[in-house]
């Protein structure tokens, strides 16, 4: 009898296959544009149809007595609407933070205001990190060089303490930190965690404002931005701030010690 024999699969076939379903499980450039594309979208349009306009503190003030009635009668709805309305305004990355923040102080207190503002903004990053992370993750770490490989690596060992600071202390916009992370290859449970603690401190700053948000509409003013960047205001969440990058500071001076034992 003879015997038929095969051929053992080889490293390089392996490689091969590998290669193989990694090229047919790449989606095509505009399916992997399209969650963007979809965003900018959404954007502009918002921006063309004056929404900017009509979500300001002159609209909030002339129909106050109409929504704390409908926060009254109907909260379960009012608090999904005013998330969602959250949601979709980080998502498309609308300058509109502080005005809504604020607004859910003024409606629901600062404590509830607080939790319902923190939830839909770290959900609408999600959505931001997603759509980016799929747009343009595998594009730019085939393409990227050795500095923004060094730099991705350093950022994911402390994704966690570098967003919990990004996000306390409001350096750059809300919009940009939620897409670095996404190409710097940040896990989306420490995206997340980072941004959802993270901004809990100036969240509850604006909502404050916000919960005395009628007294001043009734002395005809309205509330002060930049109260975030008074020193009171400011100095104990930079203080957050550093404990945040202690493990950091802790892992270098770690690595520096180990590093010079081992050159003794």
């Amino acid at each position: 009898m003879t015997k038929t024999s095969s051929a053992a699969p080889t490293v390089s076939d392996h490689k091969t296959e590998h290669t193989d379903q990694n090229q047919a499980a790449r989606k095509p450039l505009w399916r992997r544009l399209l969650p963007l594309v979809v965003l900018i979208c959404g954007l502009l349009a918002a921006w063309s149809s004056g929404l900017l306009d009509l979500l300001s503190f002159d609209t909030l003030r002339d129909n106050r007595d109409q929504l704390q009635e409908l926060v009254t009668s109907k909260p379960v709805l009012s608090i999904l609407g005013f998330m969602a309305i959250y949601v979709i305004a980080v998502a498309l990355s609308l300058p509109l933070g502080s005005v809504l923040t604020i607004s859910g102080g003024f409606l629901f207190g600062a404590v509830l205001g607080t939790t319902y503002v923190v939830t839909a903004a770290t959900l609408g990053a999600v959505i931001v990190y997603l759509a980016a992370r799929y747009a343009f993750y595998d594009v730019m770490h085939e393409k990227a060089g050795s500095a923004i490989r060094k730099m991705e690596k350093g950022f994911s060992e402390n994704a966690f303490s570098y967003l919990m600071v990004l996000r306390l202390i409001p350096i750059f916009p809300f919009w940009l930190v939620n897409l670095v992370p996404a190409l710097l290859g940040v896990k989306l449970r420490s995206f997340a965690m980072g941004t959802l603690l993270g901004i809990i401190p100036g969240t509850f700053v604006y909502a404050s404002i916000g919960d005395g948000l009628g007294a001043l509409f009734d002395q005809g003013k309205t509330p002060d931005l930049g109260v975030i960047f008074e020193p009171r205001i400011l100095t104990p969440i930079i203080g957050l701030a550093v404990l945040a990058m202690l493990p950091v500071a802790y892992k270098k001076l770690r690595k520096s010690k180990n590093e010079a034992s081992s050159d003794e």
